[in-house]
């Protein structure tokens, strides 16, 4: 019989990988976590956390506060149109009343460490090049660029964007999905501690025509804003766009005194790509679960990806320890089949609407009547929050919360 080096192997430390590794080992299974860098490292990120996040974060037992290094924020402030709007986080029974701010720095780290406190086992430096499968071509483990093999069970493929583990498997990118593409650049600034997130609706092209995304800045606390953009690829623009003139365009038309100008910069500007709306699948392969930016779970409407990658890491958890509890067989795959069905019931609807939304931002005349009509209307950017957020309480919600939950159970998980 062949040694196993673990239940479940986990590829790639992020958010997904951190968050799955923690719910494994908390159910009592040995789990490696391989990671290719070694921390602490950067990643590109807004590094703001929206309350789903938060609410990741406490389920995992982790301190948010001041204290313990965290920068509270208790809603959205908006820009566009000529109008400035600061709306609170939704007061829900689901989730937590106020985002966070973190660098990625050590944001990561400080999930990991948290799997490692609960039995989780860390191998940095560690890169996975393929999948070790038996004779049927179920997925029982992995190599390394350094020669190793791990064996386990089962294993989560949290390896981001990328997500060369599923590829080399088949795994392919949805053309019919949308992408987006992120920048940031962090500043000193004297707004490093905003007690609001702040989003920017009109970026415009060379030519003047608004473009289907929206630039943030979010203050870090150290002293510096975290200063970025997205942009979806729903418009021709997408491809012919200098992300740095873009930013710097942008920025130019800010108060001097807020500081975002080139001798302020800290480090250069730094991208990457944002995988949304299950834009890879399929979610499961026999021995294999993705989850987060390798399951292209990225929310279509906000470009948020940490909330996704954590709660798809815990589903996925989940279903494997339910799965490792039944002896090997038919009853143990029956199990693990339910892993993207339950994505598809969880996510599916919402993403299906999201992938409207984005198809009707991305012709400039929508974006201009919707920032134009929709941001002077509060209680309707209220809704829009909730909606873009994906902030509603299931049951005994508001109006507001039925018309989003409805809509996402009609709407079909493609």
């Amino acid at each position: 019989m062949t040694e196993l080096d673990a239940d479940v192997l986990v590829v790639g430390a992020g958010p997904g990988g951190a968050a799955a590794a923690y719910h494994l080992a908390s159910a009592g299974l040995s789990v490696a976590i391989l990671e290719k860098s070694a921390f602490p490292r950067e990643k590109v990120c807004g590094d703001g956390l929206t309350p789903r996040a938060v609410k990741s974060l406490v389920a995992m037992g982790i301190p948010t506060d001041e204290e313990s290094g965290w920068i509270r924020n208790k809603g959205l402030r908006i820009f566009g149109g000529g109008v400035r709007l600061e709306l609170p986080w939704p007061e829900l029974a689901s989730y937590p009343d106020h985002g966070l701010v973190r660098p990625r720095l050590d944001f990561d780290h400080v999930l990991v460490k948290r799997a490692i406190e609960v039995g989780a086992t860390l191998h940095e430096h560690t890169t996975v090049t393929g999948a070790v499968r038996d004779d049927d071509g179920r997925v029982v483990g992995v190599t390394t660029k350094d020669g190793r093999t791990f064996r386990a069970p089962l294993t989560v493929a949290a390896d981001g964007v990328s997500g060369r583990l599923g590829l080399s498997l088949g795994v392919t990118k949805r053309e019919d999905r949308p992408m987006g593409v992120a920048v940031r650049r962090y500043y000193t600034s004297p707004r490093s501690n905003d007690d609001h997130l702040e989003s920017w609706l009109e970026l415009r092209s060379p030519d003047g025509s608004l473009l289907p995304g929206y630039g943030w800045i979010f203050g870090v606390g150290d002293g510096t804003s975290n200063v970025g953009l997205g942009i979806l690829n729903t418009t021709r623009a997408f491809q012919n766009t200098n992300y740095q003139a873009l930013l710097d365009s942008w920025l130019s038309a800010m108060p001097g005194e807020w500081g975002y100008v080139e001798d302020n910069a800290t480090g250069p500007m730094r991208g990457g790509a944002l995988p949304m709306g299950f834009n890879k699948k399929p979610h499961y392969l026999p021995g294999l679960l993705l989850v987060g930016d390798a399951a292209g779970a990225v929310n279509p409407f906000n470009g948020e990806g940490i909330a996704y990658a954590m709660e798809s890491g815990q589903l996925a958890a989940e279903v494997a320890a339910q799965a490792l509890a039944r002896a090997e067989g038919p009853g143990r795959e029956k199990v693990l089949a339910s892993y993207p069905r339950r994505m598809a019931e969880t996510y599916g609807g919402y993403y299906t609407l999201g992938r409207v939304f984005v198809s009707a931002i991305g012709h400039p005349q929508v974006m201009r009547y919707a920032t134009k009509y929709g941001l002077p209307r509060p209680t309707l950017m209220r809704f829009t929050l909730k909606l873009l957020a994906n902030l509603t309480d299931p049951a005994g919600g508001d109006a507001m919360d039925r018309i989003i939950n409805g809509f996402s159970k009609l709407a079909p998980a493609a």
